[in-house]
């Protein structure tokens, strides 16, 4: 099978779809867990070549819920530092 990814509705709260979620899990740069913290953050392309950032947390092996989806929020951050 493969991943499943479950969605929270948060997840949509920035306008991302969810095929453009799934897009970024399959052309991900970055897939990293936040240190203390039980989510992932993913950044990757949409269905339109642009970047995404995702917050996740893993349920089991091959599950996911994504509950937040958006543009560039995170990847400025790290711009800053």
């Amino acid at each position: 099978m493969g991943l499943v990814i479950t969605f929270s509705q948060s997840a949509f709260k920035h306008g991302v779809s969810k095929n453009d979620i799934r897009r970024a899990f399959t052309l991900k740069l970055l897939d990293h867990p936040l240190e203390g913290e039980e989510k992932n953050l993913l950044v990757g392309f949409d269905t339109h070549a642009n970047l995404i950032e995702l917050l996740y947390n893993v349920v089991d092996d091959d599950v996911v819920r994504v509950f937040h989806a958006g543009r560039n929020t995170f990847i400025a951050m790290i711009d800053k530092e």
